[in-house]
C-alpha cells in the first residue's frame, strides 16, 4: 500500500512539474492558452503584425467600473493587468477612419450592422447588463472596436465601448484550437 502511494505521489509530482515547466516555455515563446468562450479554446501565439481590422488581439482592459463589474460577475478573469483584470482576447472590427455607432439594436460599422451585435439586456443569471451607447462617429488613430465573432454572449464592445490602442498588448493568431 505504501509503495502504491509513493508511486502515485511521484506521478502527481512529475505531472505538476511538467505542467509548470510547460507554462514557462509557453510564456517565453509567446503562447497563450485561451479557455474562455469568446474565442475557440486553444493555443494562440503572439505575432509581429500590426493591429488592423480582422486581427485577433490581447489587451488589458482600462480601469473602469464596467470592468470591475465584469470581474465581480466572472465575465472576465482576474490577472496581471492594472486593476487586477485578466488579459482579454478579441477581434478588431473597426479602426481609425471607420464610422461606428453602438446602441441596443447593435453595432454598425461603415453603415453595416455587425452580426450578433445587439446588446443583451441581461446575462444568463438574469443580472442586468450595462448598455453602452455611442452615436455615429469616425474613429481616430487611437481607437479600436473589439468584439467576439464566435460567441454572441461575449462581454465585448457592446458593453464597454471602444478600446484605446495603448491597451492593446499583442496581435495573436491561433496555433491549435478546438471547438467553434
Amino acid at each position: 500500500m505504501r509503495k502504491t502511494c509513493n508511486i502515485l505521489a511521484g506521478i502527481v509530482l512529475s505531472v505538476s512539474a511538467g505542467i509548470f515547466l510547460l507554462s514557462i516555455v509557453f510564456r517565453l515563446t509567446g503562447i497563450y492558452y485561451n479557455n474562455t468562450p469568446s474565442f475557440p479554446v486553444g493555443f494562440y501565439k503572439i505575432v509581429d503584425e500590426p493591429v488592423g481590422k480582422g486581427a485577433y488581439v490581447s489587451f488589458c482592459p482600462p480601469q473602469d467600473e464596467v470592468f470591475d463589474m465584469a470581474v465581480a460577475r466572472n465575465y472576465i478573469n482576474t490577472g496581471n493587468c492594472p486593476g487586477g483584470y485578466g488579459m482579454l482576447l478579441k477581434r478588431v472590427f473597426a479602426q481609425a477612419g471607420d464610422t461606428v455607432s453602438i446602441n441596443e439594436a447593435g453595432i454598425t460599422v461603415n453603415d453595416g450592422l455587425l452580426p450578433n451585435s445587439a446588446q443583451l439586456k441581461t446575462d444568463i443569471d438574469g443580472s442586468e447588463l450595462p448598455q453602452y451607447h455611442l452615436g455615429e462617429r469616425v474613429l481616430d488613430d487611437s481607437e479600436y472596436l473589439l468584439m467576439s465573432d464566435v460567441n454572441p454572449n461575449s462581454f465585448d464592445a457592446r458593453y464597454f465601448g471602444l478600446i484605446a490602442g495603448l491597451q492593446i498588448q499583442h496581435v495573436v493568431e491561433p496555433v491549435f484550437t478546438w471547438g467553434k
